[in-house]
């Protein structure tokens, strides 16, 4: 084993796990994660879910309970859910507690299905924060059209918020300004700045599974080259945008409010492809004030052979650049393929969700009192 976890840490960068189920919570594994691999976080997403309760392993009594109250399915799985972020929530506590808020998170999403609904979402948001009903919950809100004027609103509420699904240069902007328009809304209304925290998930692998899949689609040594290359450009770009943002004369302001940055998170670093080295999105996107939030596998291996070498996002903006612009140079529109990501993020979320709605619905019903 190496201290690369540790290492990565004091890089600035957060560690978080990004996987929930109730067995890790009741069996001690989360909190183990936390004492011994530097976990300060974790994120939930539809699938993750759809996965941990579809397994059973540790929901039986909970849908025992409410299968006798006869309650409709979407309730069950938002009483089951949120039974398992507030769990994770309070093993995390202390993390947040040593850290004045910044980490020690537990992230929950809206109903997917309401991606393209703003003022669904700003319900659901209030009523995910209500119902949880910890302080260092962060509110998952997906990076859509609909979704920019919910996290402005959401924000402006005094709500920590997650925003995920990012996966252009140009929409990571517009959550950047949705934040700090909600930020001024929360001052405006005389709310503690300080409270307010919110990590912006930007998506890396996806971005290559896809181009990488074009590329070989072309077949030319010169496409070939670009393998590869795409997802760490994208994401070195976005930090650099972020550099920018949060040194404007907007922030500025927003900073002597006591304000906390809003943080790039490196969301989806689980390696596809496995001609790439499997800490590749750990690695190579190392810089301060950043989270990187893992599946175990990758969490794994970072530890066992992860190579932190210092902060690798620094310098680079010119070759990620160049990098992209060969990209588009294949006749690889990065503009079709951001946008197409959004749509594929946003259906999948929605399709393991009603996944879910399926099997907790069928649990119910094998569990329902016999009448009489």
């Amino acid at each position: 084993m190496t201290d690369a976890l540790k290492r990565l840490s004091e890089e600035g960068v957060a560690i978080w796990l990004d996987d929930l189920s109730r067995k890790r919570i009741t069996s001690g594994n989360l909190a183990e994660l936390i004492d011994q691999q530097h976990v300060v976080g974790v994120t939930t997403n539809p699938s993750i879910f759809q996965k941990a309760i579809s397994s059973g392993d540790g929901y039986e009594q909970q849908l025992t309970d409410l299968a006798a109250r006869k309650v409709t399915v979407d309730e069950a799985i938002r009483m089951i859910t949120t039974a398992d972020v507030r769990d994770a929530a309070d093993i995390l506590r202390p993390v947040f507690d040593a850290t004045q808020g910044q980490d020690g998170r537990v992230s929950i999403e809206v109903d997917p299905r309401l991606a393209h609904n703003t003022t669904a979402t700003i319900a659901e948001a209030k009523q995910l924060a209500w119902l949880v009903d910890r302080p260092n919950t962060l509110i998952k809100i997906p990076a859509t059209k609909a979704g920019l004027p919910a996290i402005t609103e959401v924000i402006g509420r005094g709500i920590s918020v997650n925003v995920t699904l990012i996966f252009s240069l140009e929409r990571y902007r517009e959550v950047m300004d949705a934040y700090l328009a909600g930020l001024e809304k929360a001052k405006a209304a005389g709310i503690d700045l300080s409270g307010i925290h919110s990590v912006a998930s930007f998506f890396v692998s996806r971005v290559d599974t896809e181009i990488d899949k074009r590329i070989d689609a072309l077949g030319t040594p010169e496409a070939k080259a670009a393998r590869g290359k795409a997802g760490l450009a994208n994401a070195r770009l976005a930090y650099q945008a972020y550099e920018e943002v949060f040194s404007s004369d907007r922030w500025a302001a927003l900073d002597k409010a006591q304000a906390n940055k809003q943080r790039p998170l490196w969301a989806s670093t689980g390696v596809k492809d496995p001609a790439y080295k499997d800490t590749l999105y750990v690695d190579d996107l190392v810089a301060p004030n950043t989270v990187n939030t893992m599946p175990e596998a990758t969490l794994q291996a970072a530890e066992d052979h992860g190579d932190i070498t210092g902060n690798t996002i620094a310098g680079t903006y010119e070759q990620s650049r160049a990098e992209l612009d060969a990209v588009e140079k294949l006749g690889i529109s990065y503009d079709d393929v951001v946008q197409l990501l959004e749509d594929e993020g946003v259906e999948k979320f929605a399709a393991s969700w009603n996944d879910l709605l399926k099997s907790t619905e069928a649990e119910l019903q094998r569990l329902a009192p016999s009448e009489g």
